[in-house]
């Protein structure tokens, strides 16, 4: 009995292979296994960095990232130039995230939007006071560009789950310390240097930091966070430079 049902088995197993083989369906491709010498573990590595917006490259040439999309509400402030302003939104976008413009000068983002499909493609302007409910989700991020000049109203819209405020100041103002004190991420680029007296007083930063604030160059970004501090070089791609311009502080 044993050797009936083994026989069966046997030949059932062959038959169904034969289907295969006829068009039933596909044997799949037989390689080699691939392996690797212990001692030459150390040489494998993945060229992996964090998640998020590349915002430039650092002092030692690698990819500096901006991890803005989080499930806990993150704030940003950059004082700072349009332009880094508005290739920072361009990359978010490119991430996959909602960008949600809240401006005074409507006519400077424009031309973003119009390429990027006129407002369907995951970057939309609103007036001041305007944004509306974002809807921020894991799978649809969002991140709020406030470019409302050098007093921004606080606004309606504010830090989320999945939905960071980046608030953008051309100069300090009398609102900007209560902003440098919330904010998670600050970043600053060329300033003067009762400027930057001040924004090291409010945020702590070591002197040599200070003193290079008013000598950065275009497109050069002090980043800040409570345990670290790093300088990036924001360096368009041609299309984006082809849409923004090249780096620059003033507009």
């Amino acid at each position: 009995m044993t050797t009936s049902t083994q026989s069966s088995s046997s030949e059932g197993g062959a038959a169904f292979r034969e289907r295969l083989r006829t068009g039933f369906g596909l044997i799949g491709p037989r390689h080699p296994r691939h392996t690797l010498p212990v001692e030459q573990m150390g040489a494998l590595s993945l060229p992996l960095g964090d998640d998020g917006v590349v915002a430039g490259v650092n002092a030692e040439g690698q990819p500096a990232v901006l991890g803005v999309n989080r499930p806990t509400p993150y704030d940003i402030l950059l004082i700072g130039g349009l332009w880094t302003a508005q290739v920072l939104a361009l990359r978010a976008a490119a991430t996959g995230a909602r960008v949600a413009v809240e401006t005074g000068r409507p006519q400077a983002w424009m031309p973003m939007v119009h390429a990027m499909g006129g407002g369907q493609n995951g970057l939309a302007v609103y007036d001041v006071g305007r944004v509306p409910p974002q809807g921020a989700s894991a799978g649809t991020p969002v991140l709020v560009v406030r470019d409302c000049g050098m007093r921004p109203p606080r606004g309606r819209v504010v830090s989320a789950p999945w939905q960071a405020v980046l608030t953008l100041l051309p100069y300090l103002s009398p609102v900007a310390p209560r902003l440098l004190r919330q904010a998670r991420l600050v970043g600053v680029q060329r300033v003067s240097p009762d400027e930057a007296a001040e924004i090291g007083r409010v945020i702590g930063l070591p002197r040599p930091e200070i003193e290079s604030l008013p000598t950065l160059q275009d497109g050069l970004t002090l980043w800040c966070t409570e345990r670290d501090r790093q300088y990036v070089l924001t360096q368009a791609t041609d299309a984006e430079t082809g849409l923004l311009g090249v780096a620059r502080r003033m507009d």
